[in-house]
């Protein structure tokens, strides 16, 4: 008997190691923010997501530009719609890849 209650205690210590590193590297994943950008800087962007929600995030060295014919920082203009890739745990807010989107609707235009 006490080797199954040995064996049924590895369990539940790998399943805790386990669960603690899945919060962990989940915590670390990449969120996107869609939206205008509101204002541009050489440091940050304002980001605004058309529903209330207006979100900086900072230029770092890795940050990465790309889409619509844009592949640095200095191209973005105020008005692009972007995607922002960043990650929960950076305070300030870090913008890891700034990918230009084409220009969505806005509410309350009529489709043609």
């Amino acid at each position: 008997m006490l080797p199954v209650a040995r064996k049924a205690g590895q369990i539940a210590l790998l399943a805790l190691v386990a669960s603690i590193l899945w919060t962990a590297s989940a915590s670390a994943q990449t969120r996107e923010f869609v939206g205008k950008l509101d204002s541009v800087s050489e440091k940050k962007v304002i980001v605004d997501n058309r529903k209330g929600d207006k979100i900086s995030f900072a230029k770092t060295d890795e940050t990465v530009v790309q889409g619509e014919g844009k592949t640095k920082w200095d191209e973005l203009k105020k008005n692009d719609w972007v995607t922002i890739d960043w990650m929960m745990k950076d305070n300030p807010r870090k913008a890891y890849k700034v990918t230009v989107i084409p220009p969505r609707e806005e509410a309350g235009e009529d489709a043609q």
